[in-house]
């Protein structure tokens, strides 16, 4: 429910928050796959909040970080056997935390937008390697969607588009590997009320917040992220 609420609110890390803390308490295999299902929910929800239409012309302003980011996410995963994810989790997590934390302290730092197409290829090209190699997307979506000052309803609906599509991806892979099974399918399922319970009270705290209060939360979201995962990194 907590996830939920945090991903309602500024629309990411609730894999994040559901791993660490389901893993805490039961094997990290099942907490991957009761968080699968929660996951696909929240982000369709997220993506088609404002209506089909407004989710599909958000998928047409940032086509290019869907494109690239989708092919990027395809190379990567194939490359898992070859490159450790954990040098990629510190690679990742420690430029995500330093950008994020220069932000809350008055240090601005914005794409022009004459640069803005090729920094969001460039941009896209890394969050979908890392994701492929290792499941972790957001924390690069988030920072550029910040750095080019998206407002707050098409910042979460960006990333409801983008989260959703890479967790369908993320199911189907999981279908091959055994974690998503007749076992544990009906523990994810139950997950699904308490995560939507918990992203309408995030839509609520959403809503209240100006643009500005958006992009303070959304930051200091970004630092727990990015910390977490320079965690994981040096952890191995």
């Amino acid at each position: 429910m907590f996830a939920g609420v945090v991903k309602g609110a500024v629309g990411f890390a609730m894999p994040m928050i559901m791993i660490s803390g389901i893993s805490s308490i039961l094997p990290a295999e099942t907490a991957l796959a009761m968080l699968i299902l929660p996951t696909v929910m929240t982000n369709v929800t997220q993506a088609l909040r404002q209506g089909w239409r407004a989710a599909w012309r958000s998928v047409k302003r940032f086509k290019v970080y869907l494109m690239v980011g989708g092919v990027f996410l395809v190379i990567g995963a194939q490359l898992v056997p070859y490159l450790p994810s954990h040098i990629l989790l510190l690679i990742i997590g420690a430029p995500v935390t330093v950008f994020a934390l220069m932000q809350l302290f008055g240090m601005s730092f914005t794409i022009a937008p004459a640069s803005q197409l090729k920094a969001e290829a460039m941009i896209a090209s890394v969050a979908g390697f890392i994701g492929g190699m290792s499941g972790v997307w957001g924390p690069p979506t988030v920072a550029y969607l910040t750095a080019v000052d998206t407002p707050k309803r098409e910042h979460v609906r960006v990333q409801g588009a983008i989260y959703g599509l890479g967790a369908v991806a993320l199911f189907l892979a999981h279908l091959q590997t055994g974690i998503v099974s007749t076992r544990t399918l009906p523990a994810s399922a139950l997950m699904l009320l308490p995560a939507g319970v918990g992203m309408l009270i995030g839509f609520a705290i959403h809503d209240r917040l100006d643009q500005a209060k958006f992009k303070k939360a959304t930051l200091v979201v970004l630092v727990v992220a990015g910390l977490n995962l320079v965690r994981r990194g040096l952890m191995g």
